[in-house]
């Protein structure tokens, strides 16, 4: 029998490994899987790459992780974020490496990977410092900069449902970037608000098809990353 749900975060992370690419999901908060980030740290692996929409706010999540040195390099969309400042002090004193890359790019550079395609043009970053040291080609008159399909060694997620098979629905927003992942990565851990039994999801329902994924652990009292911000919270 199939049976994708584990019983702790810590079951749900055991084999991320040191050098790792990490594909974190959210926007902003909505879809963070801040208790995987949190497993992550006490996990003790180092030299990952995250690649994400943000670097982090206040002292946990992503953030954490960073403080915590455990990130060489990060890949994102908007480095400096409403409480980037763990991000920003560790980037100043050349602690972590930094590609930025516009949003639908990043969007686009996962889905690729998720789909088998090594690569693609995109006229995004044209002209810009971005596109320094990148394949430039002109198609019907217009100019194009090629992207290379970005995977991951491990998918962190957070959805709102999931069955023993591993099939995942999200909540609104939460859905961002995490189906995506869910498709370009090695392994694919999920935290979800609730486990169900097989069929208890309308496969209509269904967002990504439990194939994609590995693990899912159910965490009914997730934390939420602007409470703990609020709080001046610090992970660990």
């Amino acid at each position: 029998m199939i049976e994708k749900r584990v019983r702790s975060v810590e079951e749900a992370v055991a084999g991320v490994a040191d050098g790792d690419t990490i594909l974190v999901s959210g926007f902003g908060e909505a879809g963070s899987p801040t208790d995987l980030l949190h497993a992550v740290i006490d996990l003790g692996v180092r030299d990952l790459t995250v690649v994400s929409n943000n670097a982090g706010n206040g002292h946990v999540g992503i953030a954490a992780l960073i403080e915590a040195g455990r990130v060489r390099r990060i890949i994102c969309s908007f480095p400096r974020s409403s409480d980037a400042g763990v991000f920003i002090a560790a980037y100043r004193r050349g602690a972590i490496a930094l590609e930025v890359v516009p949003q639908g790019t990043l969007a686009e550079r996962i889905r690729a990977a998720g789909a088998g395609v090594p690569a693609f043009f995109t006229p995004t970053s044209v002209g810009t410092p971005l596109a320094e040291g990148k394949e430039v080609r002109e198609f019907n008159g217009r100019r194009y900069v090629m992207e290379h399909a970005l995977p991951g060694d491990v998918a962190l997620v957070k959805a709102d449902r999931a069955d023993r098979l591993g099939n995942l629905t999200y909540h609104r927003a939460a859905r961002n970037f995490g189906p995506l992942m869910c498709t370009a990565a090695r392994t694919t851990i999920v935290q979800v608000r609730e486990c169900v039994d097989a069929g208890d999801i309308d496969p209509e329902q269904v967002v990504t098809p439990g194939i994609f994924v590995d693990r899912v652990v159910a965490l009914p009292n997730a934390v939420h990353e602007s409470t703990l911000v609020r709080s001046g919270a610090r992970y660990p």
